[in-house]
């Protein structure tokens, strides 16, 4: 009767090699494959001449001490070979073949089930969007060895096979080297690996955080960080709470320091989360859900049972404001990272435009008709160059980054098509952040007005409208950037002022198309309020509405674009296709401040 022997593993480890199918023939002593441990290589050898009968492993599988690899039918009268000892891989390697043994499992190739994993739900690995998002060959890593603060629980080779880096991939690279020579394109990358724990943040997690966050500070380099994952980790043992560490903290800290930009696929809970809400602008895919707490913690506090796809989707982040801006996917959003980081870069050599003299075209002849700005701002900008910022919230405003001449500007600007263009909440609170943001990194602003000015009225009054509303003129007032404000049509009230930092005298420059018109209030509500006396005196209804539209036509004339620039409202009226060479010679030599 055959016998069979079975080859087992030493100790911990993953298969990264079979060289033997079943029914091979093999000798005593022959490679039948290969593993990786967190002390090097470990070839599996045959304790028997004979025939491979049965294979129990796949290259990426991870196999415990004593677990089964293959299983040997012996031949002939040779008595089973005991297996040998593993070797004393320090003497049989060099310390140099360790380390590469040690690094390789904390990469894909390392670890090619994780791998397959992701990819088989269409996302990308860590170590793709790494890539992805660096110049090539650039990346220095900080803290690749580490692994979960679990030792007391679990095997070291176990905690390195299966919590490589602790879930988190740190360091500096070169972003932009396309664009920017030199330091300007130097950042801090931080990657969160949802192949690790579920991307969550344990004690080893926080301290590479920490160490690559004060380097941003120290150096004053940009930040772009992958937040996706599940929040603190529960199952560290080498730690009590871990409620003193100092990421949040330092990681709110660099605001107004450097820029932090956050970008999100998948899951994204709880101090993920916190991280991905405090960066100056976030990024997200359509696969992604961002909530303050997962499921575990909302049904761990009573509050019902949700599936994960429940809690913050895109669907509802966006109109939030939680998101910023919204990506097809991690490639797309990868790219929307680099091209966000630009303009906090600085200027670019290469740039294009449109035909300006479409714009005269694209603003209706008619007051009362509304128009879409958007084509205003894109013809406006360099090609390809705008990328608005939360435009599925606070829509009465749109903010956004572009380039003219290469370069970079904030953008502010009403939309009419929005309640006329009137400022509401929302509308008021996303414009008041963002030229805070502006602020804080000497990004000039350019204000497209067309406001009737600020939403009225009871409703209004329910949403906070008195205090969110004054925060757009804090907001402008704390502008130490140049502001550049140009009138497509009306300027009017209080909103107006505050398009254009709480005075029409506060930008450098202010011009106005000739479509501009002005007044310290919406024409219709002038007459209504100035002339009550002489339109309840009418005779008929008739008479009223002819008296009506000559005192509108009278105000009209009077807050003409020439009118305000003859009394030196505003500085000067100008035709469209001359706005782009307006802006740039009033902001003069004032370019982007580097962070770097």
């Amino acid at each position: 009767m055959s016998r069979i022997v079975s080859i087992t593993a030493p100790t911990a480890a993953t298969v990264t090699r079979m060289d033997v199918a079943v029914g091979a023939t093999v000798s005593a002593g022959e490679t039948l494959g290969l593993l990786v441990t967190a002390a090097g290589e470990l070839p599996v050898r045959s304790a028997a001449a004979g025939v491979v009968q049965h294979i129990q492993v796949a290259p990426g599988d991870n196999v415990l001490e004593n677990g089964l690899i293959c299983a040997i039918r012996l031949t002939g009268k040779r008595r089973p070979v005991r297996p040998a000892p593993p070797p004393d891989l320090a003497d049989k390697h060099s310390l140099l073949q360790q380390q590469r043994a040690r690094l390789r499992i904390t990469l894909d190739a390392g670890r090619p089930a994780a791998a397959a994993k992701r990819r088989e739900r269409g996302y990308r690995t860590a170590r793709e969007n790494l890539a992805d998002l660096c110049d090539a060959d650039s990346f220095q890593e900080y803290g690749q060895l580490a692994v979960a603060a679990q030792r007391q629980r679990r095997d070291f080779d176990d905690l390195a096979v299966n919590t490589a880096a602790d879930g988190v991939i740190t360091g500096l690279a070169t972003i932009n080297t396309d664009l920017f020579a030199g330091d300007k394109a130097r950042a801090v990358v931080i990657v969160n690996d949802y192949t690790v724990l579920a991307g969550t943040q344990g004690y080893f997690h926080h301290r590479k955080l920490d160490r690559v966050m004060a380097l941003a500070a120290e150096l004053r380099l940009p930040v772009v960080m992958y937040t996706e994952g599940g929040g603190g980790r529960p199952g560290d043992t080498d730690q009590v709470a871990g409620m003193d560490v100092t990421t949040f903290a330092m990681w709110a800290g660099l605001a107004g320091v450097v820029p932090r930009i956050a970008v999100n696929n998948g899951f994204c809970f709880a101090g993920n989360a916190a991280l991905f809400g405090c960066a100056d602008i976030t990024v997200a895919t359509r696969q992604s859900w961002i909530g303050m707490a997962g499921p575990a913690m909302i049904e761990g506090g009573g509050m019902g049972v949700y599936p994960p796809t429940a809690i913050g989707p895109v669907e509802v982040q966006t109109t939030t404001g939680v998101i910023d801006v919204l990506a097809e996917d991690e490639r797309d959003a990868t790219r929307l990272a680099r091209q966000l980081l630009s303009y906090f870069q600085g200027p670019v050599d290469a740039w294009r435009c449109a035909d300006q003299n479409l714009l005269w075209d694209l603003m209706p002849a008619d007051r009362r008709y509304t128009y879409d700005v958007r084509r205003i701002i894109t013809t406006l900008a360099d090609t390809d160059s705008f990328v608005e910022i939360r435009p599925h919230y606070g829509k009465t405003i749109i903010t956004g980054l572009l380039r003219i001449e290469g370069n970079p500007f904030g953008l502010i600007c009403n939309d009419c098509r929005v309640l006329g263009g009137a400022i509401d909440t929302q509308g008021a609170a996303s414009a008041a952040r963002f030229l805070n943001l502006c602020n804080d990194f000497a990004l000039p602003v350019l204000s497209l007005c067309d406001t009737p000015g600020f939403m009225v009225g009871p409703e209004s009054e329910t949403e906070g409208a008195v205090r969110i509303m004054s925060d757009l003129f804090t907001a402008g007032a704390r502008l130490r950037s140049p502001l550049v404000a140009i009138f497509l049509r009306k300027g009017y009230g209080l909103g107006a002022i505050a398009m254009t930092g709480g005075s029409f005298s506060r930008p450098i420059y202010s011009a106005a198309w000739p479509t501009g018109e002005f007044g310290a209030m919406g024409l219709e509500g002038a007459v209504h309020l100035g002339f009550k006396k002489e339109l309840d005196a009418a005779a008929s209804e008739v008479e009223r509405e002819a008296l009506f539209a000559k005192l509108i036509g009278a105000l009209y004339d009077r807050g003409k674009a020439t009118e305000a620039a003859t009394h030196l409202e505003i500085d000067a009226v100008i035709e469209p296709q001359n706005t782009r060479g307006v802006i740039l010679r009033a902001v003069g030599g004032v370019r982007a401040k580097p962070t770097i």
